[in-house]
């Protein structure tokens, strides 16, 4: 699951600059937002960083393999 950074408005008016949500792709994580923050105005969207989305719980396997994958396909 990938983590994506928000910058919303709200109804009221207020912007809200760093909302991280979780989801499969960036329409799932916008229908998350949504859910929580109803009648938002989506200001910016970006997927977050690698180091972001980890914390400090280290390299995943998933990621692991795909840069070996990676490499052996540069490699040929």
């Amino acid at each position: 699951m990938q983590k994506f950074g928000f910058a919303i408005k709200t109804r009221d008016g207020q912007v809200v600059e760093s909302l991280s949500i979780a989801g499969q792709n960036q329409a799932d994580a916008e229908r998350k937002l949504r859910q929580m923050y109803m009648q938002c105005e989506v200001l910016r969207c970006s997927m977050a960083p690698m180091d972001m989305r980890r914390g400090h719980h280290g390299i995943e396997v998933e990621d692991l393999l795909s840069m070996i994958a990676r490499e052996c396909a540069v490699t040929r």
